[in-house]
């Protein structure tokens, strides 16, 4: 198997010098995007609208509301090393909740002052599930002793192959605990257009999960902050690598700045044309397409560095997580599995989001709140185009062929209207 994740050597000139690659993202989206092209369709489609601020729901918009995300994690080991303790879990939730929130207690020690301002709260807290989906007590936690030939790496969500199945995607955040077969992996999380999939989530190696146990250890000496997860669960609420969408290149490369796929979308992240990694001392441009006296943000969580140099999300890394969270990911909003989001009937109806929107293909609807299951479209000449039933955010309604122009929806919850919107098909 090509090694993706952790030890990439990179030849130079001057001789060899190894790094170490956080996160298995670029590749693992392509082989999922091969497996689901409709999904890297929808991924195409989505780009652009979760880095618009406009697209937030208003429940979500301009006020201090934390969602809450609830969490299953499923330890798949193969001996008592593995079978990682629920302290080892509860130190990851911690990290979670610290780095999500801007509470992490290294911020003002590795975020230099040129970048506090640009930092954010997301707004964003995790809880183990306490409801399983059939409405049991639960603990969030579920243990499976695997044979010594798993291949964790393909099947941890597969339970015909031995690994363990996720529970709904779109109601929880499924995190698999396990040994890589590759053991040059860290971990992966799939971006939003994922949603509803059965592995969606994050699959992550148990030597870098959490603060406590097996976390950090050797090989894997850097990796003993929990920030691995913090990188990934990024990229599964829609945030680019900080220098943008592609593959790493195996060596540096400056003439990429400004082409397409070398941006994270985020204007509050100095462009850069390469990851950095280890432990950089500030301020460096190494590898900014434009120097300034401020240098890079490689302390950014969706960088490359080693997790004591990680510390941070902006305020556009914001918007799309919000974004995120008012349509792909909406229905993680209304579950009883842990505490969540509580709105008044006003921002219930405010809940509702078309995306994306403009859009040239598709259009889905997300409705946390409010039960919608039937969905009519509009001319803007009055007349009916479409009629289409729908269970959830996941589902598509295919406007492909639909002139261009402006289109007016009306939802409903069997004979009751619910709300109006529009959308503009380019």
């Amino acid at each position: 198997m090509k090694k993706y994740c952790i030890l990439l050597a990179t030849t130079f000139s001057l001789g060899l010098f190894s790094q170490h690659v956080r996160c298995n993202f670029d590749e693992k989206w392509n082989e999922f995007s091969k497996k689901h092209p409709e999904a890297k369709l929808k991924n195409d489609q989505l780009s652009e609208f979760l880095k618009n601020a406009d697209n937030i729901a208003p429940h979500l918009k301009n006020v201090q509301t934390v969602v809450t995300i609830p969490v299953v994690v499923h330890i798949l080991y193969k001996n008592a090393t593995q079978n990682v303790s629920d302290a080892q879990i509860q130190s990851q939730l911690a990290v979670l909740n610290a780095d999500f929130r801007k509470l992490n207690s290294d911020f003002n020690t590795v975020v230099p002052a040129a970048f506090q301002s640009s930092a954010a709260d997301l707004e964003i807290n995790f809880c183990l599930a306490t409801k399983d989906p059939n409405g049991n007590t639960t603990t969030g936690i579920l243990r499976k002793l695997v044979s010594s030939n798993f291949v964790f790496d393909d099947y941890y969500y597969s339970a015909a192959n031995g690994g363990d199945a996720a529970w709904n995607t779109t109601k929880y955040l499924n995190i698999w605990v396990g040994a890589f077969t590759d053991t040059d992996l860290l971990g992966w999380a799939y971006p939003p257009a994922a949603a509803g999939y059965a592995d969606d989530g994050l699959c992550i190696a148990y030597q870098v999960f959490g603060t406590t146990g097996t976390a950090g250890t050797y090989p894997y000496t850097t990796y003993n902050k929990g920030r691995t997860a913090t990188h990934e669960i990024g990229h599964y609420f829609g945030l680019d690598h900080i220098w943008g969408e592609g593959n790493l290149p195996q060596n540096p490369n400056p003439t990429v700045c400004g082409t397409t796929g070398w941006s994270d979308g985020c204007a509050d992240t100095p462009a850069t044309y390469y990851a950095y990694f280890g432990t950089p001392t500030y301020p460096t441009n190494t590898y900014a397409c434009t120097p300034t006296a401020n240098g890079s943000m490689f302390m950014n969580y969706m960088d490359y560095v080693d997790d004591i140099s990680m510390a941070m999300f902006t305020n556009n890394q914001k918007t799309i997580t919000q974004t995120v969270l008012s349509s792909p990911r909406a229905s993680l909003l209304n579950t009883n599995a842990c505490t969540f989001l509580s709105v008044n009937e006003v921002e219930k109806a405010g809940s509702i989001n078309i995306f994306p929107n403009p859009t040239t293909q598709f259009i889905s609807i997300a409705s946390p709140f409010v039960n919608i299951n039937e969905v009519e479209i509009f001319s803007s000449e009055g007349r009916l185009v479409k009629r289409a039933f729908i269970k959830n955010e996941t589902d598509k309604i295919d406007v492909n062929d639909f002139a261009s122009g402006v289109y007016y929806v009306r939802t409903y919850d069997g004979k009751e209207f619910i709300k109006s919107m529009k959308f503009i098909k380019k």
